[in-house]
């Protein structure tokens, strides 16, 4: 698998996604804006990733205060903060590692500038470390859901370019193959930026997994063949009452495959899961600029001067989801609030196989 991002020598180094599949290229970004200007340009993308991207970026940061004690090294954080907080509002990821490092840094009140900083590189380093065995956790708990010789239809990219590595909707099709199932996989092209064309295609290639490639609109007509037994996507944002914030279109795909009667899973590492929101209501949709969907890799494709309207996610409610396969285990969108709880009995509210 190809690496999405890393730490080495006091850089972020991360793959340039928007330039997949022509180029494979790697950008090192020497300070927290540029990687910030990475999530904002799409250079790296999904949840995860921009999870891990954070928390590196806070540590580039971290690496150029002159503050000699605790309160002026949390007060010279809060601009690196608020710069990676502003770049994609949707996913709960870059707020997740904010809270995490200020969570990690108020009990290390004692150590020095340099501590400190040596404290955060380690930290981003654990974030991407971490985030790879999560996913293969969840790829061994969603595998139980795929039969030898099924087919499955994914959207956009929730694979190993969307993480630290292995993937999060691609972890059960990745763990199911290594178990020995054939099985074939379905990409939805996913417009406007056609990450599911440019990225999830080329990933699943890449590492000899079947995969054919479907535009977003043919998606009804193969379910309604029988042709699709279940459907696994991501998610940028998940509420505490199991609705989803995913890429556009993940919607329409679930409606489909409630109406033929097809499974839909949606990978949801923890770290995706917003508790302190009770449904998608609440959750903020990022709108692009217009280019992504005038445009084609430069091209004008569009009438010049049309209006146009780009939502980069949508929200499926809980009700059109069969399950939400976590590191902790696979639950009904109903349960999920329950593992914010204490002393919870995880075994009595996974779903079963």
């Amino acid at each position: 698998m190809v690496k999405t991002i890393e730490w080495i020598d006091g850089k972020v180094r991360m793959l340039d996604q928007s330039r997949l599949p022509r180029e494979v290229v790697y950008v090192d970004c020497p300070d927290y804006q540029t990687v910030a200007e990475g999530i904002k340009r799409l250079w790296i993308r999904g949840a995860p990733a921009i999870g891990i991207a954070a928390a590196m970026g806070i540590a580039l940061g971290a690496q150029e205060l002159k503050a000699k004690d605790f309160e002026g090294f949390m007060k010279g954080l809060e601009p690196v903060f608020n710069t990676l907080l502003s770049t994609r509002p949707t996913a709960v990821n870059i707020q997740w590692a904010v809270e995490r490092t200020k969570r990690l840094l108020s009990g290390k009140r004692g150590l020095s500038a340099a501590e400190l900083k040596a404290l955060l590189i380690e930290e981003a380093n654990n974030v991407l470390k971490e985030d790879i065995e999560v996913n293969r956790t969840i790829g061994r708990w969603g595998a139980r859901f795929i039969k030898d010789g099924d087919t499955v239809i994914t959207h956009c990219n929730a694979g190993s370019l969307a993480t630290g590595g292995y993937g999060t909707a691609t972890g059960p099709i990745r763990a199911a193959v290594e178990q020995g199932k054939k099985i074939q996989v379905i990409a939805d092209e996913t417009r406007p930026v056609l990450q599911g064309c440019r990225l999830t295609a080329w990933e699943l290639m890449e590492d000899n997994i079947p995969v054919t490639l479907i535009t977003d609109n043919a998606a009804g007509a193969l379910l309604r063949k029988g042709e699709i037994n279940l459907a696994i996507v991501g998610t940028d944002r998940t509420a505490a009452n199991g609705d989803v914030a995913n890429k556009i279109g993940t919607y329409s795909l679930a409606v489909l495959c409630k109406e033929n009667g097809v499974p839909f899973y949606v990978a949801a590492p923890l770290s995706s899961i917003d508790f302190s929101i009770s449904s998608g209501e609440q959750i903020p949709i990022e709108e692009r600029g217009p280019e992504e969907v005038t445009h084609i890799f430069g091209c004008h494709i569009a009438p010049e001067g049309v209006k146009v309207r780009n939502l980069a996610f949508d929200v499926t409610p809980a009700k059109y989801i069969t399950g939400i396969i976590t590191e902790k285990g696979v639950f009904r969108p109903e349960d999920l609030h329950k593992l914010n709880e204490k002393d919870i009995d995880l075994e009595a509210i996974r779903m079963k196989t």
